[in-house]
């Protein structure tokens, strides 16, 4: 079961966008497909269809004392997601007391699910900063995906910070009609070898999509970004294995 890892270089740049309209077109190549949100802001459920009142989710579950899984929601038959859950600020530090209490909590979870044979890929969405655990997150990952946008203060954070090791760099929201975000892309082809040889243009229906709460591909399976990301999942199967035991 591979696991994938989804960042965004900066907030903003539609990591959680990317990672349902990659679970969608992973599903649609008839793949079982777990998500789970590891953000605070708990917004990837929002793309599969959840009110805005759903409290629920694995952080939630754990500061209850409820097995962390139990959760989950289905959204189509072999496409499940698992929401971070709800928390107030001060429950959020309860909850990050006790993760950095039991480091090793994560790949006992991932174990779990690799035991349960339930699913073919897990994808994490993370969040783009966040507490110390995201390193464990990162790490339980067989592959990871940073996602960036072609503007200046991308490439600024480039030069300034360390990606994690062995990351690949996914452009989103890739506009041809922007001189500048031409320059930036053919320059990173240029010189950034980890950059993946595909983009996601700037799409209104990627908007859309979670406008009426659905994965881009389901909402338009006909809009260049669900094309794109229906290339992507044609790679993510080519190229990444899940190499953990």
């Amino acid at each position: 079961m591979p696991v994938i890892a989804l960042q965004g270089i900066r907030g903003g740049v539609g990591t959680t966008s990317i990672t349902a309209g990659l679970a969608w077109a992973l599903h649609r190549l008839g793949e079982r497909v777990l998500a789970i949100d590891f953000s605070p802001d708990n917004q990837l459920c929002l793309h599969f269809n959840t009110p805005l009142s759903l409290t629920a989710g694995w952080a939630r579950a754990e500061l209850d004392e409820r097995p962390w899984h139990q959760d989950a929601l289905r959204y189509a038959d072999g496409l499940d997601f698992l929401p971070f859950g709800k928390l107030s600020v001060a429950e959020c530090s309860r909850w990050l007391a006790r993760h950095q209490q039991a480091p090793g909590r994560w790949p006992q979870y991932l174990t779990q699910l690799r035991d349960s044979g339930d699913y073919n890929w897990l994808l994490l969405d993370l969040p783009a900063a966040g507490p110390a655990c995201i390193e464990q997150w990162r790490a339980a990952a067989d592959a990871q995906l940073c996602v960036l946008t072609a503007d200046a203060n991308n490439h600024i954070r480039l030069h300034q910070q360390s990606l994690p090791p062995g990351a690949r760099l996914l452009l989103n929201q890739f506009s041809a009609d922007s001189r500048l975000q031409q320059d930036l892309q053919q320059n990173w082809r240029q010189h950034l070898d980890t950059l993946l040889p595909l983009s996601i243009h700037r799409d209104e229906a990627m908007a859309e999509a979670l406008a009426v709460k659905q994965p881009v591909g389901e909402y338009s399976a006909v809009s260049l970004a669900a094309d794109e990301l229906n290339i992507l999942a044609g790679w993510c199967l080519a190229h990444v294995t899940g190499s953990r035991p």
